[in-house]
């Protein structure tokens, strides 16, 4: 599942990386091949064949980490909301203190269905107590665990066979670790994190649109921190990697999508689609109801109405009319179009790809002009379909 133009495993993948993982094993398990194929060539895929908890998934890649003596930090899959910051202090710590054992925890309004941290009289964690298996006075405790740790490797791979079989959820829980490994006398370090959204787990379809917004919000405020103007951020929707120049302007209900670049000093919207593969240059103007797909626009174009370019390359200072469309899907293949420098394109002109118009022609109000047509420079082309118009001389 995506949020924002990425998988929700790739968030998490990208963590380990950021804080400088040296091998990363992704489990895969119910549908595996479909997150197999989420996931770039630097990760290794372990398949766990029966699902039998989140305790027996950590063991499936035992054999990893044989001849290991570092530290293994563990993440969810399906928490895109963890910051790396986060992560970063929590290894730290658990560095500094020489943990064996460090969770990322999180303190939240309503705990239901989080597993809670249970501590001692000195504060210390001592047990994960998963809801079902908490007493009231556990269930009340709202600091909980946001299912990222930091393990010493030959203190997680010693304890994690005694985990035993969960008789109600008939699973194993990493969970059941932490009172493990604490009882031993292993020292248990915690790490809370400022944003108690970050231990979202993404369990249902709810839970997608929830970290959806928790993910666009972060999103948009980096922008408008970066002098980006976002009128309203409500109604406008960037995904990941996408780039975008100073002192643009993103008016209301606008969808950015991955893999497009926005030069500075753009005007966007209302209602406007950038698709993926598109490039604006400086102060380019994409308005109202307007959509780009796989496109470049050059530095000082105006696209103000009603428009769709695919595929297409449009030069310096042309004038998209309103109405105007890059016919650029005959079937079978996508053509392109090229729009020189300073050309006009009258509304309504439907440009039927291949097409290429020279710098400073135009095109005729509700023309058609053909596959194949080239429009010389200077040209006029008006019609259905279009013709060149030849200007009479004065008698």
């Amino acid at each position: 599942h995506e949020i924002a133009g990425r998988t929700l495993i790739s968030y998490v993948v990208e963590i380990a990386k950021a804080v400088g993982s040296l091998k990363t094993y992704v489990i895969v398990g119910h549908q595996g091949s479909l997150v197999r194929a989420a996931l770039d060539r630097t990760i290794t895929p372990v398949m766990q064949r029966k699902l039998l908890g989140t305790a027996d998934a950590v063991k499936c890649a035992k054999g990893k980490f044989k001849n290991y003596n570092g530290d293994v930090l563990i993440l969810c899959g399906d928490a895109p909301l963890v910051m790396t910051d986060s992560v970063r202090k929590l290894i730290r710590k658990h560095r500094a203190t020489k943990a064996g054992c460090t969770i990322l925890t999180s303190v939240v309004r309503n705990p239901k269905g989080y597993g809670r941290i249970i501590r001692d009289e000195k504060k210390r964690v001592v047990a994960i107590r998963e809801e079902n298996d908490a007493l009231p006075s556990e269930r009340a405790v709202n600091e909980v665990n946001t299912g990222v740790y930091c393990f010493k490797s030959k203190e997680l791979f010693r304890a994690i066979g005694a985990v035993k079989l969960n008789r109600k959820k008939k699973e194993f829980y990493l969970t059941d670790m932490v009172a493990l490994m604490s009882a031993k006398g292993v020292k248990i370090e915690s790490v809370m994190t400022p944003d108690s959204q970050e231990g979202l787990g993404v369990n249902s379809r709810q839970d997608l649109a929830t970290a959806g917004r928790v993910l666009r919000k972060r999103i948009l405020d980096q922008w408008m921190s970066r002098g980006i103007t976002i009128v309203d951020p409500r109604t406008t929707y960037i995904d990941q990697d996408v780039v975008i120049g100073e002192d643009t302007v993103i008016r209301p209900f606008c969808v950015i999508e991955g893999n497009v670049r926005i030069g500075k000093r753009c005007v966007i919207g209302p209602f406007c689609h950038l698709r993926p593969g598109t490039r604006l240059k400086n102060n380019v103007t994409v308005g109202n109801f307007a959509e780009v797909s796989r496109s470049s626009i050059d530095e000082g174009t105006l696209m103000k109405h009603f428009s769709f370019l695919g595929d297409a390359h449009v030069g310096k200072k042309v004038n998209i009319g309103a109405g105007v469309v890059t016919a650029n899907y005959d079937g079978i293949n996508k053509n392109k179009t090229a729009i020189a420098r300073e050309a006009f394109i009258g509304s309504d002109s439907i440009l039927v790809a291949p097409v290429t118009i020279g710098p400073r022609a135009r095109t005729g109000a509700g023309c058609v002009v053909t596959k194949g047509t080239v429009i010389p420079q200077g040209a006029v082309f008006a019609g259905v379909p279009a013709k060149k118009l030849i200007r009479r001389k004065k008698q």
